[in-house]
């Protein structure tokens, strides 16, 4: 684990913006995100609409400081995560904060992850909606209060919002946990695995954004929610084989 002590450079932190179908609002969030002065990096899953031209025509203001990579066909959000996260590690970032392409995050929160950082230096850090639930619909309020409890329980220690994709997660993390799944089940994977490997995790609050215009989720209620709970029992058995391997390590 990283010493909490250790100064951390806040400059070779990244923000990681996955993205679909995004183009009525991903234009507004790199903006937002350039007052930080920290690379932006944008995944680009295959989206049909306008995501790909509003993007390059701010690559051309921002230049180096924002990265564009494009996947050919739409592959899901955790397989646009591990592209991401596979370029954190290459370009030697301490770290990436995530924020989702659909406006329902503030930017101006990112003080907060940074701020945090600075004073704690964790492993990974969850922004949680739920000090405030104002405007969430409440079949999705009671969705994730329960999906974050149930993976709490498994991964041994309180994760408030499990579902969110404001989050902060350093290379160690990124190194050290190998995700298998491939949409929205993979951002509760890497918190069980984190969990597991005895990373440490704060949870900060954040606003909750759903009153946009034009606002539609990606989530599939039922397909997601099939996914999840295949991930729960898929977890049993990573969490047995990541305890073993940790043990075996130990040993060594």
């Amino acid at each position: 684990m990283i010493n909490n002590t250790e100064k951390v450079d806040s400059s070779k932190i990244a923000i990681l913006i996955p993205s679909y179908n995004e183009c009525n609002h991903i234009g507004e969030v790199i903006k937002k995100c350039s007052r930080f002065n920290l690379d932006i990096i944008v995944i680009n899953d295959g989206s049909t609409d306008n995501t790909n031209e509003v993007v390059k025509e701010l690559k051309t203001h921002f230049k180096d400081r924002l990265t564009v990579i494009n996947h050919n066909i739409n592959k899901g959000k955790g397989e646009a995560l591990k592209t991401g996260f596979n370029h954190i590690i290459n370009n030697n970032y301490y770290g990436a904060i995530t924020i989702d392409a659909d406006g329902q995050h503030d930017p101006e929160e990112i003080q907060k992850f940074l701020d945090n950082i600075a004073v704690h230096n964790p492993d990974l850090i969850v922004g949680s909606r739920f000090n405030n639930t104002k405007g969430m619909p409440f079949i999705r309020r009671f969705v994730n209060y329960l999906t974050s409890w149930i993976i709490s329980g498994i991964a041994g220690r309180k994760i408030e919002d499990v579902q969110s994709g404001f989050r902060f997660l350093n290379q160690k993390v990124l190194k050290n946990i190998k995700l298998e799944t491939k949409n929205f089940d993979t951002e509760p994977e890497m918190l069980l695995r984190a969990s597991w490997s005895g990373f440490s995790i704060r949870n900060i609050p954040i606003k909750t954004i759903y009153n946009l215009e034009e606002f539609k989720s990606h989530v599939n209620p039922v397909k997601d929610t099939i996914k999840f709970f295949k991930l729960v029992f898929t977890s049993i058995r990573w969490k047995r084989k990541t305890l073993r391997e940790i043990k075996n390590k130990n040993h060594l």
